[in-house]
Formats: C-alpha cells, sequence, structure tokens
C-alpha cells in the first residue's frame, strides 16, 4: 500500500514537472553559436533576430561566434552541446552542402540536432570590382568565359555561401576561374575593394553598401524576381543562368535530445521576432525578408535541410572538390 502511495506521488508530481518546464524555460542566458566570424552576413541575421527573441524570451541571447572548417567547427561544438535548450546554432545554406563537402565530419547533419525553424533566405549578388571591363551582365558572361584563365574569384573559404555561388557560376558559364579562398567574408571582402581579386559572388546582407557605395560593381542577383533594393539589377535567370536560382537559407538548431518544450518555446520566440517590423526594415534594407510564421517551425526547417542536402550532394560530387 505504502509502495503504491509512494507510486502515485512519483506520477503526480512527474506530471507537474513536465509542463512547468515549458513554462519556465528559459530562466538563464542562452547561447546562439554562429560558425562564422563577427561582422559577416550570417551574424547579421543571428544578431538582429536574437536581439528580438531575447526580449520575447525575457532572458539574452549572446552571439557566440566560432568560425572554422566553413562553418563545422560551431556545428560540431553545439551538437556536443548539454541538449537543454540553452545552446542554440544560427548556421546557413552550409549546414546542408557540408554533409557532402566533408566526407569525414565529425557529425551526423540530419541526426545530431533538433530543429527550431527558418529565419530567412538571402539571395546573392555577383559582383566584381568596381572596375571590371563589362559593362552588363551579357557582356559579364562572355568576358569571363573568354578570359577564365586569368580572372580570380574570390570567397570566404569552402563551405562559404560565396564559395557554393561560385562553384554555381563557373559551372553555369563552364568557366573554371582560379579560385582565392580566404578566411571568412571580411578578407575576402577587402581584397575585391582594393582591386587584388576580380569576381566575387555573395549574399546581399554583405554586399548592399558596397553596391550603393559605388565600391564594386554588381551585375545579377539569384533571387526568382528582381529586388526592391536593386530594381536595375536582373536575375540570374534574365540572363540565361537558370541553374543559379537560389538563396542562402538560415536556420536555427539545438543539439539532439533538446526537449521539445525547449524548442517549441525557442520556435514560438522566433515567430515572434519575424513578426517584428524593426526586424523585417532591416532585413528588407539588407535585401531580405523574413520567413512567414508557418516556416519558423521544427518541420520546416527539417523538410528544408532534407531537400537541400538532396539538392547539392549531385553538385558537389560532379565538381569533385571537397574540402578534406
Amino acid at each position: 500500500m505504502a509502495y503504491q502511495k509512494l507510486l502515485g506521488a512519483l506520477c503526480a508530481t512527474t506530471l507537474l514537472v513536465a509542463p512547468a518546464f515549458a513554462q519556465d524555460f528559459p530562466q538563464r542566458q542562452i547561447t546562439m553559436v554562429v560558425p562564422f566570424s563577427a561582422g559577416g552576413p550570417t551574424d547579421t541575421v543571428a544578431r538582429l533576430v536574437a536581439e528580438r527573441m531575447s526580449a520575447d524570451l525575457g532572458q539574452q541571447i549572446i552571439v557566440e561566434n566560432i568560425g572554422g572548417a566553413g562553418g563545422t567547427l560551431g556545428a560540431g561544438n553545439v551538437a556536443k552541446a548539454e541538449p537543454d535548450g540553452y545552446t542554440v546554432l544560427l548556421h546557413h545554406i552550409g549546414m546542408a552542402t557540408s554533409a557532402t563537402l566533408y566526407r569525414n565530419l565529425a557529425y551526423d547533419t540530419l541526426n545530431a540536432f533538433e530543429y527550431v525553424g527558418l529565419v530567412t533566405e538571402v539571395p546573392m549578388v555577383v559582383t566584381a570590382r568596381k572596375d571590371f571591363e563589362p559593362a552588363d551582365f551579357t557582356a559579364f558572361k562572355d568576358y569571363v568565359k573568354a578570359n577564365a584563365d586569368t580572372l580570380t574569384l574570390a570567397n570566404a573559404g569552402i563551405g562559404a555561401a560565396s564559395h557554393l555561388c561560385g562553384m554555381l557560376l563557373m559551372q553555369a558559364l563552364e568557366a573554371p576561374l582560379v579560385t582565392v579562398p580566404y578566411k571568412g567574408t571580411g578578407p575576402a571582402m577587402t581584397d575585391l575593394l582594393g582591386g587584388q581579386t576580380d569576381i566575387m559572388c555573395d549574399q546581399t546582407t554583405n554586399t548592399t553598401q558596397q553596391i550603393k557605395g559605388g565600391t564594386i560593381k554588381a551585375y545579377a542577383v539569384t533571387s526568382p524576381e528582381r529586388l526592391e533594393l536593386f530594381p536595375d539589377l536582373p536575375t540570374a535567370k534574365e540572363g540565361g543562368v537558370e541553374t543559379m536560382e537560389f538563396g542562402i537559407w538560415h536556420g536555427i538548431y539545438a543539439p539532439k535530445g533538446t526537449p521539445a518544450d525547449a524548442t517549441e518555446r525557442l520556435s514560438q520566440a522566433l515567430q515572434v521576432a519575424l513578426a517584428d517590423e524593426g526586424v523585417a526594415k532591416a532585413m528588407a534594407d539588407l535585401g531580405t525578408a523574413p520567413e512567414p510564421a508557418e516556416n519558423a517551425t521544427p518541420a520546416a526547417l527539417q523538410a528544408k535541410l532534407e531537400s537541400e542536402i538532396a539538392r547539392w550532394k549531385p553538385v558537389i560530387e560532379a565538381a569533385g572538390i571537397y574540402a578534406d
């Protein structure tokens, strides 16, 4: 009889504690890991949403930059973190491409994380040094094909958004340019600004100010339609390069085993952040937009990751260039 009473008391306690997690989370500061350097395009997106999510959660989200190995170092750290909801990862499309780019990845991409939701999809811009000879995208394509052996293509490192975009550009134009990988977006952009490299394809979040300031030249965007930010820039598809229609999507993840209550609460805060007018305005200024509420969910992010791994696997294998 005493045993039955004890068992009943334990069950009652469990019932009380389980929902309490959802109500009480979070109780302390949350760390959002960005697997790239501070000041880069992914870092910009992270800090923008982290601030608004913090306000909704009632606890600060601090952004921690853990760069290296094309984003896999930071992602690997989060995969090994305590699955309690207090460590999350904000990563871009590289989460999908690294599954093929790295043949000895330290974690199983699809099974090492829980999902929080999609954040935004940033278009890319094909750019060049400000004194690059071609006047428009048609001339750009012809010039690149004719001078592929002497032109340099900068990127922020293997697996970076600029690397992926550059890879698609070379495949589409059948022009194997001399690629120059850097350790981060900042150094790559610095050399493009200085004219040490010729071409770079990167996110609007990293190129908008330079394009508007005339310090680099822009030729085309990779979005399905022209951007309000740059109405005179054609889409790559308009320029006859349909395979370059894509964006750099970002999502938030948590370590595998993180309680569903925590990921759902984080997802709710993400939806609040993305619905904020200030966040939307800031993203618009960077040439992007928040994902709608139905995409800022665990299910939507999981489906996106699975489909993108399948999409990029044959592209990377055809290129035959791996990070390890």
